[in-house]
């Protein structure tokens, strides 16, 4: 079986040295908050192009310490609203609904499945306060088009960037073409940690004051609170993990655009909706996703031929239970998307012939 993911092989290139890391660590008797976050935190903003990174506990509390960061600054109020893709994983929506601010659904363009830039205006009320926008699958949603619509109407442009590390629009990484940027570092991501973790990028030094402190409990300076903070902190393990694989983070990603190319020239079969062909700097293939109508018995021959296929995301936002208000809504392309989509194994650890068997088995399909 061509697994659809397998962690253990991706770390193992890297063992020797997490195990050192590991053991550093443990020897230095600092658990929380020590010079690994701080070397780390340097690093992530450099390597964005932005003054700060801000570690968090993981990539859900990232986009909502944004937002609530915004509120304390009075930038957002409750019942603001902010445009977010329909079709987005759920934790974009969390962020905005757990700062009872209220998400505004926009529909994507089929051909990116990214957010459909120019819907955006068609969406914006007296009470829009911002765009966040998510970099679906690895390829950047963000152009100079939204960002002159944001500029027109005084939003904020905020980023999910939770798949999408080192992509880049013209030069400038994600992370850093926002005013803020939320990122997860969950294993299986392109740049993954050992377990949960997540970082808020900006230039913005204010904002980047408060998400600190909103995320230490809202304290600045240790038993002195000035918000009703939470605790996200980014764990010093995970730094130490995280210094690493940073280091082979663009091989990494060129890696998955090699064998991104590699299915887009040779799966031939009309049954199969290729993603846009879109080698550039500006996808970072985190996600290969195809579409078919008839995904069900794609999905069993793929296990039959010994593949292992994953579906993100089978349900929308506007159709779970947590949003039941919103279940009778209709987003059709946001439904087609959900009710086709499929995604084959890309793996950086995955051999050529493993890779060749991905192929075979979805053109005899």
């Amino acid at each position: 079986m061509v697994p659809f993911l397998n962690l253990k092989q991706i770390n193992s290139r890297h063992k020797r040295e997490l195990m050192r890391a590991l053991e550093d660590f443990v020897d230095s008797g600092r658990y929380i908050l020590g010079a690994r976050v701080g070397e780390f935190e340097q690093k992530f903003a450099d390597y964005c192009g932005v003054k700060h990174a801000v570690g968090t506990g993981n990539g859900l509390d990232a986009l909502t310490l944004i937002v609530r960061a915004y509120k304390e600054l009075g930038v957002f109020r409750e019942g603001d609203e902010i445009l977010a893709p329909a079709n987005t994983y759920i934790a974009t929506i969390l962020a905005i609904t757990e700062n009872r601010l209220k998400p505004v659904l926009v529909e994507p363009d089929i051909a990116t499945y990214n957010i459909d830039v120019n819907l955006l205006e068609k969406s914006i009320t007296e009470k829009t306060k911002g765009i966040l926008t998510v970099h679906l699958y690895g390829q950047v949603a963000y152009s100079e088009k939204m960002q002159s619509i944001a500029d027109k109407h005084g939003l904020k442009t905020i980023e999910d960037c939770a798949q999408a590390a080192g992509a880049a629009y013209k030069g400038k990484k994600a992370g850093s073409l926002g005013n803020a940027a939320g990122f997860s570092f969950y294993p299986s991501k392109n740049l993954g940690a050992l377990g949960d973790a997540g970082a808020v990028t900006t230039n913005e030094s204010e904002l980047a004051e408060v998400v600190r402190a909103l995320g230490n409990y809202g304290s600045h300076k240790k038993y002195y609170n000035d918000f009703q903070g939470v605790n996200s902190r980014l764990d010093e393990i995970q730094a130490a993990i995280l210094l690493i694989k940073l280091k082979y983070l663009n091989e990494e990603n060129s890696t998955r655009r090699s064998i991104a190319k590699r299915y887009l020239e040779e799966i031939k079969n009309e049954k199969l909706i290729l993603p846009e062909a879109n080698l550039s700097e500006s996808n970072v293939w985190h996600l290969f996703v195809v579409r078919t109508e008839d995904r069900d018995e794609f999905g069993k021959h793929l296990i039959d031929n010994g593949v292992e296929p994953f579906i993100h995301y089978p349900l929308p936002p506007h159709k779970q239970k947590a949003y039941s208000d919103w279940n009778n809504e209709s987003y059709p392309i946001t439904e087609e998307i959900h009710k086709t989509v499929i995604s084959l194994p890309l793996d950086i650890s995955m051999t050529d012939e493993q890779v060749s068997k991905v192929i075979e088995v979805c053109n005899i399909f």
